[in-house]
């Protein structure tokens, strides 16, 4: 998972948690507020992303390959969740992300990190292309915002289903982060080589284009990082490590049942015999 999608993650959990201690403390059970409906389930940032997402798919600005990833993300997701990893009862606690992401001051500051060069940073990037007429600069960057806008929305909608597994949240932002770092390259390739700075260019414009010339490298070394020193070593092996450990649970009550099941026949048969 990106620290952009960690950044913004839902926080019911912990809401519940702590109402459930206050609750023990004062020996009274805590109501449990209205959901407010399909659109009170939405927090304001996941408005935000799909407002994002149509404004960036409407300007023509992303191409045609990273408009249909989304999809075939999507596609291959459910498939997974279906066929691959299907979830067990167990697995649809959504305190997952609170479970694999214990981190330290350190790993919150990476989190902080990446939000800011992920999304906050670029997303200045585009705004200020637009205010300064930088086509190129709003052309380059948008194909990364548009696929990390639908990342981030499609981790915290599958963040609270119970029709994911595990190992299928896991895999939602490696596929994302791996298509994306391709994207970064173009990135990275339009803003050193095709990006030129004219002999008479005053200060603003050349901190302008250095701006965008580090934005871009530091996106692509930053999620590269991500995906190659934490989500494949540390965060996919302990999506898997829970998702067993669910099924080694679910197999062992099923047969203790079973092992029950034998004993309590030959009692009801001895009853109706009386």
């Amino acid at each position: 998972m990106s620290g952009v999608s960690l950044a913004t993650a839902p926080t019911v959990v912990s809401e519940q948690k702590v109402a459930t201690t206050e609750g023990t403390s004062t020996n009274q059970k805590t109501p449990a507020k209205p959901s407010g409906g399909i659109m009170g389930s939405l927090r304001m940032i996941e408005l935000q992303l799909v407002a994002f997402i149509l404004v960036f798919s409407a300007s023509g600005l992303v191409p045609i390959l990273d408009l249909i990833f989304p999809a075939f993300a999507t596609l291959y997701i459910l498939a997974l969740s279906q066929f691959a990893f299907p979830s067990h009862e167990s697995s649809s606690s959504p305190s997952f992300q609170q479970e694999i992401f214990k981190g330290s001051k350190l790993f919150r500051m990476y989190v902080i990190v990446g939000t800011a060069v992920g999304l906050f940073l670029p997303l200045a990037y585009v705004l200020g292309g637009f205010a300064r007429g930088d086509e190129h600069a709003v052309r380059s960057a948008t194909p990364h915002l548009f696929l990390l806008s639908c990342q981030i929305l499609t981790e915290n909608v599958i963040s609270g289903l119970s029709l994911f597994s595990p190992p299928v949240r896991a895999l939602v932002p490696m596929i994302y982060t791996v298509r994306r770092i391709f994207v970064d390259v173009d990135w990275i390739h339009d803003v050193w080589l095709n990006k030129t700075l004219s002999a008479t260019a005053s200060l603003q414009d050349i901190v302008w284009y250095w701006f965008g010339k580090g934005l871009a490298v530091a996106n692509l070394g930053y999620f590269s990082m991500n995906l190659f020193f934490f989500l494949i070593p540390r965060f996919l092996p302990r999506a898997f490590e829970k998702y067993l450990q669910q099924k080694g649970e679910m197999y062992a009550k099923s047969a203790e049942e079973k092992r029950s099941s034998p004993i309590n026949k030959p009692q009801s048969s001895e009853k109706k015999t009386e």
